[in-house]
């Protein structure tokens, strides 16, 4: 009886092999499970506009469980900046950050320090998650295309975390929402508008300097706004734009590429474990 053949394309050579080989037939190259997950992450990871998806998903996701967890039921009223507001115990439980969840509210499996990162993904409403998957959703596709995918994760990432360490050290006790990674994101293209110069770059230059601005002004007019954490991730960004370089500095590397999927992997497990913990704290009575 011929044996059946079932074939994919090797993730190194790009030549047809059969699945059930250890090894491409070509190339020698590992073809197995393990071979293949890999290379479906680094597919992700150069595809951009999956992954800023990928991002949105995550923040919407994490929003709706924070609701899920409200010990009452969230109000649905016509005021958007209180409708579908999760309270402070559901979001503590989930990461929020702050003086506060770090130095004086601690409970069993408490994030600590690490939730300079999961509070990126947290938000208090639907207009504030709104409006920032809207910011997000306009910057992130240029700080791709100029820095390139694997720097936009490090950047976002190490920016919202830079600005809610600011935040701390400011004395803001507690404080979630994305807006400081997306002033991480804001902070490097500042950083790339300024430094490549040219018509293009003074263009995105003046374009993102007029965006701080308003973001500034509408943080000081308006209460609960964490001005620090912006300011924090705006200045991340730029130094992270300086260290990192952008594409027409130098191209992505190995490097990029390793702590991007460092980072990508860190996040998934510190909003995996605030997940599974506070649902646990919340419904397990644990």
């Amino acid at each position: 009886m011929k044996k059946k053949v079932r074939a994919i394309l090797c993730p190194h050579c790009g030549k047809i092999t059969d699945i059930a080989e250890a090894n491409c037939i070509w190339c020698g190259s590992a073809t197995g499970y393990s071979a293949r997950m890999k290379q479906r992450w680094i597919n992700l990871l150069n595809d951009s506009e999956m992954l800023i998806q990928g991002v949105l998903y995550l923040n919407i996701g994490m929003f709706v469980l924070s609701l899920f967890l409200n010990s009452h039921i969230p109000a649905i009223t016509l005021n958007p900046f209180t409708a579908l507001s999760p309270d402070a115990e559901s979001l503590l439980l989930l990461g929020a950050t702050g003086t506060g969840p770090i130095d004086t509210i601690h409970f069993r499996w408490s994030l600590g320090w690490l939730t300079f990162l999961s509070a990126n993904y947290l938000h208090g409403g639907i207009l504030h998650i709104l409006f920032n998957m809207v910011a997000l959703k306009q910057i992130a596709p240029v700080v791709a295309r100029e820095y390139g995918v694997y720097r936009f994760i490090i950047i976002y990432s190490i920016g919202g975390v830079i600005g809610f360490y600011v935040s701390y050290l400011a004395g803001i006790s507690l404080t979630i929402g994305a807006s400081s990674a997306i002033c991480g994101l804001l902070g490097a293209l500042l950083f790339f508008g300024w430094s490549r110069g040219g018509q293009y770059g003074n263009l995105v230059f003046k374009q993102i300097g007029s965006w701080i601005l308003t973001l500034f002004i509408f943080g000081f007019l308006m209460s609960g706004i964490n001005n620090w954490g912006h300011l924090g991730g705006i200045l991340g960004g730029m130094v992270l734009g300086w260290i990192l370089g952008y594409g027409e500095k130098r191209p992505e590397a190995h490097l990029d590429r390793f702590a991007a999927g460092t980072i990508a992997v860190i996040t998934l497990l510190v909003l995996g474990w605030s997940a599974i913990t506070g649902t646990l704290v919340r419904y397990g009575n644990i």
